[in-house]
């Protein structure tokens, strides 16, 4: 894998995109995914929690949001914010989709808790005409110098799990999300890195900067 990008291409109507309207949220990849988004499409969210984010793409960016939780405690949570959320498991269920059903597909910090990511970022594509995937990265050289120095699994902000207790269970870094995304043959319209305070990292950095030094990544996605 190289160690530079290609242009953001068609990316640049998003980063041009008014978001005035956008929320301030603890986490701060809600915002980044939002102005990914264009007003007014169809979007799916897979493992939308409490349907925070999904709420956030209704009101700042009129969305026509549905939404699949695997908890059941998250899809009632959704339900009481008027959101249109079914249980079910990205794993298993995204197979009953049609194809190019939704215009964004979104997956935002889940992926390193399925079991069979590149499975589920195919589907993803699949669904639909754009995926939006954030994901912790474990190259983050916080997490680095703690297995260095410390010898014991890292624990973040962006990883606040102990070993024992975790559901993260396929830990990648930034540049290894990225080889993934050639395997399966999608292409990066945009990508965004935020650093320890949440700060985007320029987007002239090579990828192995990015890896270093990003915390959490945004990509956007399209085959």
């Amino acid at each position: 894998m190289t160690d530079t990008k290609a242009g953001s291409g068609d990316a640049t109507f998003f980063a041009a995109e008014n978001t005035e309207n956008l929320h301030i949220h603890n986490r701060v990849d809600f915002d980044i995914i939002a102005s990914l988004v264009r007003p007014g499409t169809r979007v799916l969210d897979v493992g939308c929690s409490d349907g925070e984010l999904l709420q956030l793409l209704r009101d700042s960016r009129n969305v026509d949001g549905r939404g699949v939780e695997l908890s059941q405690s998250g899809v009632n949570q959704c339900l009481m914010r008027g959101l249109s959320v079914i249980q079910g498991d990205a794993d298993r269920d995204l197979v009953y989709y049609p194809d190019s059903s939704f215009d964004y597909v979104i997956l935002s910090q889940t992926l390193q808790a399925t079991l069979n990511p590149k499975k589920v970022l195919s589907e993803l594509l699949r669904i639909g005409e754009r995926a939006i995937v954030s994901i912790p990265n474990f190259g983050y050289w916080r997490v680095r110098g703690s297995l260095l120095f410390r010898g014991r699994m890292p624990v973040t902000k962006e990883l606040p799990f102990s070993w024992y207790d975790t559901p993260n269970i396929h830990f990648c870094t930034i540049r290894d999300f990225v080889d993934m995304t050639k395997e399966v043959g999608a292409t990066v319209e945009d990508a965004v890195a935020l650093n320890r305070n949440g700060e985007r990292m320029p987007f002239s950095l090579p990828w192995g900067m990015w890896n270093l030094l990003g915390q959490q990544a945004v990509f956007l996605l399209k085959r």
